[in-house]
This record gives structure tokens, sequence and C-alpha cells, in this order.
């Protein structure tokens, strides 16, 4: 299991769920409303190396993700960033993408980068009582994306 990823973006605490091969967390600094980390449960840090059935069970990930962000966030694109530069395990920033702000708890996330791509050094980092409700209310909808 790739720990320091995970490590590094707040696993446990930042868990949404999880899948048999993919694990969904809450990134700590939102790029837009929602963002998430999926990060592949193997011990891999080359695309070309996840098992046949992690490629296979991505697909209920990525279903349940939209499913949720599409609740949480009203987005009108996803992107799906594999830029493991830093943290080499294999895992996906997923940035919701949308053309006017969102407010969540009245916090305002901007997509600051729209339409083109994500602005990622200009993420908003969420005070404790706006991260948390997020996390609440994105597992709930998990658990019943999954039912």
């Amino acid at each position: 299991m790739p720990a320091a990823t995970l490590a590094k973006f707040g696993y446990p605490a930042t868990l949404i769920g999880e899948t048999e091969h993919w694990i969904v967390l809450l990134r700590p600094q939102q790029v837009t409303l929602g963002s998430l980390v999926l990060v592949c449960r193997e011990p891999v840090t080359r695309f070309g190396d996840v098992s046949p059935a992690a490629f296979a069970g991505m697909h209920d990930a990525v279903h349940r993700i939209e499913t949720i962000l599409r609740e949480f966030v009203r987005y009108e694109k996803v992107n799906y960033l594999m830029l493991m530069m830093v943290d080499p395990d294999v895992h996906f920033h997923v940035i919701p993408r949308y053309a006017s702000e969102r407010l969540h708890l009245g916090r305002s996330f901007p997509d600051v980068g729209w339409p083109g791509p994500p602005a990622l050094g200009q993420a908003v980092e969420p005070e404790a009582a706006v991260r948390d409700d997020m996390l609440v209310r994105l597992r709930s909808s998990w658990g019943a994306a999954g039912a």
C-alpha cells in the first residue's frame, strides 16, 4: 500500500471512501470545491504496473466519484491529473471544474483556471469546520453511491 502518498494527503482523516483497489481522499488543498485524490492501493509507481483487476476496478471508483461530486459541486467538467512528480505512488488528482465560483458554508471556492488548466498553485485550504463538513457530506454520498 502506498503509505507515503496516503499520509501526504491526510489519510485516514481525509478518507472519503474506498473500493477493493482504490482509496478516495479529500484533497487538503482544494483547487476547486470537492477536489479529491484517487490513490491505487497497490504498491506501484508506474501506471503500467497497475494490475488488470485494479484497472477494471477503477471504473467503479470513478463512477462513484463523479456521482458524489455531481451532487456536491454541480461541476461542468472533471479533470483527472496524474502528476506523480513528488508523490510517486500511482494516484490521480480529481479536480471538479466550473465557470462560476462555488460556496460552501460561506467559503468561496473559485475555479481560477477556468476554462484552461486548473490553477494548482492557487488552491484554497479550508478551515477545519468547512473541511469537516465537506468530509461528512462526501462520505455520506459515497456510501449512497455504492448502494
